[in-house]
């Protein structure tokens, strides 16, 4: 698993952003594939999680995620759920021990926060889509409800698609526009006409910023770049593979 300095930092916190080695599973999926969406087969997951689950000193069944919907949607997490009553969210914050915050990534962002003086952390998932709905911004607040502070907030940035490999349409550029002119910086044409390489890090950090967010550390890896490292949606369509393995990005308190 990679780690981010910024959180290796603080006592207490334990994290990991997982890649794709260190797993069980086959074929498309080799080997650490965390998604529970997938067509893995499920106790391939199942090791696959474990493991990540005791590299986070967490027993399997408090490595949580969510049945992610690309929404700016939080939940306050208290105590373990299972698989089946995962809730419809795309971030998760806590105050309580020894439970693990975990997102499922293939190409989009996923951002650790952690507030170690008032004991709260935190983890999102953050597309386009989600970024742009104000996922970033509901974490920070949701955890400011558990009496974190922004000024106070580590964020770290995970693997996610980089600019020079994620193209998008007209459609998408026409939308971010509209929503605020200044959101031009963060395009640059492609080599297809009317299409653009977005840069989803970028944008991402700047609605960190914009938050009041001043402690983030960005690790700089591709998904789409790395296909021995990481999984990618967009590389796994552009093969025309049948679907795709999930990395898991989480955050614990230790007990």
């Amino acid at each position: 698993m990679l780690q981010a300095r910024s959180l290796l930092a603080l006592a207490g916190i334990r994290h990991g952003f997982f890649t794709r080695a260190g797993g069980v599973s086959q074929g498309i999926y080799a080997t650490l594939n965390g998604g529970i969406g997938s067509h893995d087969a499920p106790e391939n997951v199942d090791e696959n999680r474990g493991r990540m689950a005791a590299a986070l000193g967490v027993a399997p069944e408090r490595l949580l995620s969510a049945y992610q919907i690309h929404s700016p949607d939080v939940v306050t997490v208290e105590r373990p759920w299972t698989h089946e009553a995962r809730p419809r969210v795309d971030a998760m914050v806590t105050r309580v021990p020894g439970l693990a915050l975990g997102v499922s990534t293939a190409d989009c962002g996923p951002l650790l926060f952690a507030d170690r003086q008032a004991g709260v952390i935190g983890a999102a998932h953050a597309g386009w889509r989600g970024a742009l709905a104000g996922v970033i911004e509901a974490t920070v607040a949701a955890m400011e409800n558990l009496g974190a502070r922004r000024t106070r907030m580590v964020v770290a940035l995970g693997p996610m698609i980089r600019q020079p490999n994620y193209e998008v349409g007209p459609e998408l550029v026409a939308r971010f526009r509209a929503e605020d002119a200044g959101n031009d910086r963060y395009f640059v044409p492609s080599a297809r006409a009317g299409h653009a390489l977005f840069d989803l890090a970028g944008y991402i950090a700047a609605r960190l910023k914009r938050s009041g967010i001043v402690h983030v550390e960005d690790l700089g890896f591709c998904t789409y770049a790395e296909p021995d490292r990481f999984f990618s949606y967009r590389r796994a369509t552009r093969l025309a593979e049948p679907d795709y393995g999930r990395h898991i990005n989480a955050i614990a308190l230790a007990d």
